[in-house]
């Protein structure tokens, strides 16, 4: 299966953009004050796991859409 070029660079940008925003949601959650009550809260842990399986995903999608823009760049060239 091919991938076409907007679809390609869809998949960076979309990789890109989870390696910026989720980093951030996680800021905001570990200074939320229902984080900790002697230790995580099942508060933080849900969204640490969020977090965690949302950074793999975006991660695997960005190299997805990289892997086929080099592959396009070395069909046209």
């Amino acid at each position: 299966m091919r991938l076409g070029r907007v679809a390609s660079w869809f998949l960076v940008a979309f990789g890109v953009w989870s390696v910026i925003i989720w980093p951030r949601f996680m800021e905001a959650i570990w200074d939320d004050k229902r984080s900790w009550d002697d230790g995580p809260t099942s508060f933080f842990l849900v969204h640490a796991v969020l977090v965690a399986v949302s950074m793999v995903a975006g991660v695997s999608i960005g190299v997805i859409g990289w892997r086929s823009v080099r592959g396009l760049r070395k069909m046209n060239a």
